[in-house]
């Protein structure tokens, strides 16, 4: 989870996002008449982000892509599936489990804990406060990131919001089987697109952040499933038992939990 990538699309990226963000380029222009105005794509976005920031407890399964661009100009990409449950003001249990990394974040609203399921070590750091300023907290001091993690802010709309040059309203998609609202947006290093559940329940099912900084623009993929609202947690969610045999160790010392293998080395540059 070391980058910053998931949802932060006005924002420069680290170490992962330096190569990252598939690249598929868009070769042809829509009609005019494809093209919404921007305030439809502004309310829609209002309106998901209202209503995930109201949920106070919710739970999601997601599946992310990254892709590498190599000094070679050459595309690999790496895959990862994990979930998130989320008890506001500042408790949740994120995993991320892929080729190279098993990973699990906990806060129990006064502790942090990372841990490294693969090497069976973990890391605990003091994190109080709000889930919003944990995760700031996350990028800043660690830096780590929980996947997706702007859109389940108190304020997701102004994070997403912040440095939009444009913004569209592209029409309707599928996402597994759901009907959804596709959103495009531009900022100065970064396009981004987001599909939101048609109906009652606006919910993101799908997040497309394409890097302009990096040549050959990849992208990172962010998909969303199984979304429950309004179900309380287990009591010991949050709570963090160390298997047997594992070691607590200083977070510097937490090796290989990004989910970009050690020695793929990222390059490109515009």
């Amino acid at each position: 989870m070391n980058r910053r990538i998931c949802s932060r699309p006005g924002v420069a990226l680290t170490k992962s996002a330096l190569g990252l963000l598939a690249g598929m380029a868009i070769t042809g222009a829509l009609a005019p008449a494809a093209w919404a105005e921007d305030g439809a794509a502004q309310n829609i976005l209002k309106a998901m982000s209202d209503y995930v920031s109201r949920q106070e407890n919710l739970s999601l399964k997601y599946d992310a892509d990254v892709e590498v661009v190599t000094p070679a100009v050459e595309k690999i990409q790496f895959s990862a599936s994990g979930e998130v449950t989320l008890s506001r003001p500042n408790k949740f249990r994120v995993s991320r489990t892929g080729g190279y990394a098993d990973v699990e974040l906990i806060s129990d609203g006064s502790n942090v804990t990372i841990h490294d399921r693969g090497g069976n070590k973990f890391a605990q750091i003091p994190a109080t406060g709000t889930f919003d300023e944990v995760v700031d907290r996350l990028r800043t001091e660690a830096p780590l990131e929980l996947p997706g993690a702007d859109l389940l802010l108190s304020k997701p709309y102004d994070e997403l919001m912040a440095g939009v040059l444009e913004a569209k309203h592209i029409g309707r998609g599928v996402i597994e089987g759901v009907e959804c609202e596709h959103l495009a947006f531009r900022n100065l290093d970064t396009d981004w697109q987001i599909w939101v559940e048609v109906g009652e329940r606006p919910l993101p099912r799908k997040y497309v952040i394409t890097s302009k900084a990096v040549g050959a623009a990849p992208q990172y993929t962010l998909r969303l499933r199984d979304w429950q609202t309004g179900v309380s947690p287990a009591t010991d969610a949050f709570t963090f038992k160390p298997p047997e045999g594992s070691s607590g160790v200083a977070i510097t010392l937490l090796k290989d939990i990004d989910e970009i293998p050690s020695g793929v080395v990222p390059g490109g540059a515009k």
